[in-house]
């Protein structure tokens, strides 16, 4: 079945409705991830008011800057989240005792160990993800549907994957919600401590992650949970 048929054409425009109708259809085979920085709080601010009930899954990769883990732990208490934390097989400290600084050595590999593996498992038997990625973030994303099947058959929902920075500052503004500690010291885009630095002047918002690197994606988003076993590029 085309996964269209269920969500009105005129619908796709609005994220609220296109929750709603994810929610009702899905629930409770569905969960949302995000990554808790600034771009993250319109749709987990969405998610709070039309499905509070829906699974939040973040990736605990343990080496996040202590910012953003506390200012996840703000947004759930506000918006009351259903936080679910996801950690490799084999523990942060099992990672670092047995790759060190992986991500200096082969990143790609890093992210597939500490946020693909995991969410893979995580997605296991549901039917739906929630994602909040957007066509203007980069080139891979340009032609993100707002619903589209995954290779692996996971229906892939993308309520913001129309918006704008601007329509996301916005929204931001007109409910007077918390921007990431960070975002205000030229962090613009924010993944793990060791693989992101501040943006400059005139630089790209993502230019600041995986910046020793080709690296623009953690292998999330592209060919089915990809990763190094899949042929991703991260």
């Amino acid at each position: 079945m085309d996964p269209h048929e269920e969500l009105p054409a005129s619908a796709a425009d609005e994220p609220t409705t296109v929750l709603e109708w994810a929610w009702e259809r899905f629930a409770p085979s569905i969960a949302m991830t995000s990554s808790f920085q600034t771009q993250s709080v319109p749709l987990l601010h969405m998610i709070s008011v039309v499905a509070p009930r829906m699974p939040v899954l973040f990736l605990d990769t343990g080496f996040h800057f202590s910012e953003t883990l506390a200012f996840r732990d703000q947004l759930v208490e506000r918006f009351g989240l259903n936080l679910h934390v996801l950690e490799p097989r084999m523990g942060h400290d099992g990672f670092l005792r047995e790759h060190g600084e992986l991500y200096r050595r082969d990143p790609d590999l890093c992210c597939h160990i500490n946020k693909v593996d995991p969410l893979r498992r995580a997605m296991a038997g549901l039917e739906a993800w929630v994602s909040g990625i957007r066509r203007d973030q980069t080139p891979e994303r340009r032609d993100t549907p707002v619903v589209g099947r995954e290779r692996d058959g996971l229906l892939k929902i993308c309520p913001l994957a129309g918006w704008s920075q601007d329509a996301v500052d916005r929204y931001m503004e007109e409910h007077d919600l918390p921007r990431h500690p960070l975002h205000g010291c030229g962090y613009m885009s924010i993944g793990c401590a060791p693989c992101t630095r501040r943006v400059r002047a005139g630089e790209d918002p993502r230019a600041g992650r995986w910046p020793n690197s080709d690296k623009k994606e953690c292998g999330l988003h592209f060919d089915g949970f990809g990763g190094p076993e899949g042929g991703s590029n991260g």
